[in-house]
């Protein structure tokens, strides 16, 4: 990806919606992913955006699939579109957005 607004674009664009994650040590860029970024579950330096049972699972456009979309409680919360954010912060170093995986070294 070039730029932050072409990954964002990339990503709403897609027929599914279930998670995608973001990579970065800026705060302001993390802030921004996680609010335009049209899908159910978002993580911020977590590769795997949803580690436990409680949080709702399913994405939203055709990652949908049955009556309720999730199992748990968010089967209970049908009527509502949640969006899941989940967030780690190794360091506090501010470098701008970085839009490659990170590898061990």
């Amino acid at each position: 990806m070039k730029d932050f607004a072409e990954s964002v674009n990339l990503v709403n664009a897609h027929e599914f919606a279930n998670g995608t994650c973001c990579f970065t040590r800026d705060g302001g860029i993390a802030r921004e992913f996680a609010r335009r970024i049209q899908v159910g579950m978002v993580g911020i330096n977590v590769p795997i955006p949803v580690p436990m049972a409680w949080h709702g699972f399913g994405g939203w456009k055709r990652s949908l699939f049955g009556d309720t979309h999730a199992y748990g409680e968010e089967g209970v919360r049908f009527y509502t579109k949640q969006k899941s954010v989940m967030q780690r912060w190794p360091d506090s170093i501010a470098k701008g957005a970085e839009f490659t995986m990170p590898v061990a070294r």
